[in-house]
Formats: C-alpha cells, structure tokens, sequence
C-alpha cells in the first residue's frame, strides 16, 4: 500500500518518487527546525516544527485529492523529519551563524516538493490549473503552517519570490505533460527553475509590489543606540 500511495508521478520510478520525498521531507525538516530554533522553542516544539514543515503540503495535497496521505503511512517520511529536527539541534551552532541557513534549505524543498506534488496530482487526474495550485500548495504549505504556529504572517504573503517559484516550477511540469513532452527531463528542468528563480529573490531581494502605507516609508536603518549624558 505505502508503494502505492508513493507511486503516483506518471514520468518517475516508484525509486525516484521515494527519493524526493524523503528528501524533500529532509531539507523542509531542517528548514522547520531551524525556525524554531530562533524561535526558542523548547526540543519538542522543534521536532514539532520540523515535521509541520516537512509534512504538511503534502497531507494537505493527499486530502484534496481523496488520497490516503502517505506522509501517515510511511515511517521513512515520518523519520526523514525526525532526523532532519534532530540534525538541526545537534548543528544548531554552525547553521545559526550561517543567516541564510532556514532560506537556503527551505528553496530546496520549495523545489523538490513543488515538481512532486505536481506529479502526483496530475497522475491522480487533477485538471491543469488544479494540479499546478495543489503542486504549489504542496511546496508552500509547509510552510504557511510554520508561521501560523509561531504567530507571524506567512512567510508566502511577504515574500513575492516565494510561491511564484513554485508556479513556475509546476506550470513547467503541467505543460510538458499535457505536450506530451513529460518526463524526467521536464521535471528536472522545473526543479532548476523554481530553485533558480527562489535564489535570485533571496539573493537580490527581489519581490512583488508591497501595498499598504509602510511600502511609501523608506526603509528603517540601524543605528547604534547612544546613551543620553546624564545631567
């Protein structure tokens, strides 16, 4: 059965199928670990964390599609964010002093996850613009739940380099397929580009258009705080 549940892309091995989706859960894993790290959870609101982020577009795109969500049912999905909750903890020193650590994991997944999620709803009979919203549901997913637990808007409304990726990426795999062209030249060429494009919006800090009255404001710059002399 959980063979099954995980084989479902149309263009990819059972193997490969397996392989993105403990890796995918992994690297979202250590992303959701390493936010409540800065968050100053305690060790189970991290592993917590870890396996919201890891495990939770795909659950909620398993659902939408009446599917047996197979995040429930395989235990090396369900280990892959433990072991990625664990790993953060045990290299919290090393990843916190790198800034762009949760980042930098958290474009991974983007990728991995928006190329499979797209798979598996195409292959389970979504219509086009439904599977490339479910495929992007499941790479951002994770992610909206993250920032809901810790009390923060998410990170997807903020950032407009963030789901646009993840569009990207599965309008690439929806029109290969429905060319004819699908396989697993496409899905790697829709990887390289939802990760390229979700680079180079953290590289550049590239965004969508902010509304509101702050977007007028200039930016706030730091300064050292200087105490008042006393009189």
């Amino acid at each position: 059965m959980v063979a099954t549940l995980l084989h479902l892309s149309p263009h990819l091995s059972s193997e490969t199928d397996l392989v993105l989706s403990v890796v995918g859960s992994f690297v979202f894993g250590v992303s959701g670990a390493l936010a409540a790290i800065r968050a100053r959870l305690d060790v189970f609101g991290v592993l917590v964390l870890a396996a919201t982020v890891g495990l939770a577009g795909g659950i909620f795109r398993d659902v939408m599609l009446n599917l047996r969500p197979a995040a429930l049912y395989d235990w090396r999905l369900i280990a892959a964010v433990t072991i990625g909750g664990i790993l953060a903890l045990l290299l919290r020193g090393p990843l916190e002093h790198w800034t762009a650590s949760i980042e930098a994991f958290d474009a991974a997944g983007l990728a991995v996850f928006c190329v499979l999620g797209t798979e598996i709803s195409v292959a389970a009979g979504a219509p086009p613009v439904a599977a490339i919203l479910l495929g992007t549901a499941t790479a951002v997913g994770g992610g909206v739940v993250r920032d809901l637990l810790l009390a923060r808007v998410p990170f997807v409304l903020r950032e407009g380099l963030y789901a646009v990726p993840a569009l990207l990426g599965a309008t690439v795999v929806v029109v290969g397929d429905e060319l004819g062209a699908g396989g697993v030249a496409t899905s790697v060429l829709a990887f390289l580009l939802c990760l390229a494009v979700r680079i180079v919006g953290m590289v550049f800090h590239v965004n969508l258009p902010v509304t509101g009255p702050e977007a007028t404001r200039p930016p706030v710059r730091w300064r050292p705080r200087r105490d008042r002399p006393r009189r």
